[in-house]
């Protein structure tokens, strides 16, 4: 079936849950998108509790202090939520290609083999028992142990310990998410055949994020081409598929009635916080991003991602807040003139966000 381009960004504020039938629970809303970004802690719980019926971040965090989500680098060495039973079979089909980078960039930080194995090894001591530290206490007990933690060493050897599946961030105290060990907090994990977790991944990205490209599929997740495809093929009977502009892209089956029933909402604004997987879950965003504004949204394509104005399925400004106390309010820019007025209520949107 051939549809518009016009299309693509209502279908996905569907797909993910923005528009339309929201999900019960928290983790409910992280299981839909598979991975949520979590560079920016904060904007990770808003974008998650937009997806959710009760909006509240409050429930988000919950979620992470019973365990049910957690928070790693489960695929190219990115901050991720996932539901905490993902973690461990994602961190095993995707963690591969993320470690492989790992030695040139210890040799770039002046870490030997041997800084990563004490620090690993104190880190798991450190944890045993169930005990849940902070970062700076876990780089305290990094540095006791003899390893330097200056510069970008301390976090490097954090993620190590995560990545290879030692650690994950969970629990929270005073607003900060302490460390724990993987193997504890989740100590049954699943352990699917790398061809079956393929299919998984393949089904639950497009599900949670179609329309989208077998090419999208290999960037968000960091797959090889021919991965995604294998995947693909495995997952292929339980998605349907749309050509749009003459690319093939694959979907939920339930989502263009879903959005049938939501339209007027989905052409609505939404105000979304600035590392959002509408964004971020995508290697092409031109039919939801006019391409000559994608600097507008990364400046200086330096990585930070700005929050965005959404109307009607794309990307028309940016907003940020300004001010302390109660003279604190939000601003949005649009990225035409002739789009100022969709932006005009940006002030009263960003207060009624979780």
């Amino acid at each position: 079936m051939t549809t518009p381009p016009s299309e693509v960004g209502l279908l996905r504020l569907v797909a993910q849950g923005l528009a339309g039938p929201k999900a019960t629970t928290a983790v409910d809303a992280v299981r839909r998108l598979t991975a949520a970004q979590g560079q920016d802690y904060p904007g990770a719980l808003t974008s998650i509790a937009l997806r959710t019926e009760s909006r509240s971040r409050d429930e988000v965090v919950a979620a992470l202090d019973r365990g049910e989500v957690v928070r790693s680098w489960p695929m190219r060495g990115t901050l991720h939520l996932t539901a905490a039973e993902d973690l461990p079979w994602m961190l095993d089909l995707l963690g591969e290609r993320a470690l492989a980078g790992a030695a040139p960039r210890r040799a770039a930080l002046g870490l030997t083999d041997d800084d990563v194995a004490r620090a690993n090894a104190t880190v798991v001591d450190a944890l045993a028992g169930g005990r849940r530290l902070t970062r700076a206490e876990l780089l305290a007990a990094i540095e006791a142990a003899g390893v330097a933690i200056t510069g970008q060493r301390g976090y490097h050897l954090l993620w190590y310990a995560a990545q290879t599946g030692h650690t994950c961030l969970g629990p929270t105290a005073d607003g900060e998410q302490l460390f724990v060990l993987l193997a504890e907090w989740v100590p049954t994990p699943r352990r699917p055949a790398r061809e079956e977790a393929l299919a998984e991944l393949a089904v639950r990205f497009f599900t949670g994020h179609g329309p989208a490209t077998v090419h999208d599929l290999a960037r968000w997740a960091g797959l090889t081409v021919r991965d995604a495809r294998a995947g693909l093929a495995a997952a292929r009977p339980q998605l349907d598929s749309l050509t749009i502009e003459a690319t093939e892209h694959f979907l939920d089956p339930a989502v263009p009635e879903r959005l049938a029933a939501c339209r007027a909402e989905a052409r609505g604004t939404f105000l979304l916080p600035g590392f959002d997987e509408f964004v971020l879950g995508y290697g092409d965003r031109r039919h939801v991003l006019d391409p000559a504004f994608a600097e507008r949204i990364v400046p200086g394509r330096n990585g930070m991602f700005l929050a965005s104005v959404v109307v009607d399925g794309r990307i028309v400004g940016t907003w940020r807040r300004e001010g302390s106390g109660r003279r604190r309010t939000a601003v949005g820019t649009a990225f035409r003139p002739e789009d100022d007025a969709l932006v005009a209520g940006v002030a009263e949107l960003a207060a009624a966000l979780p």
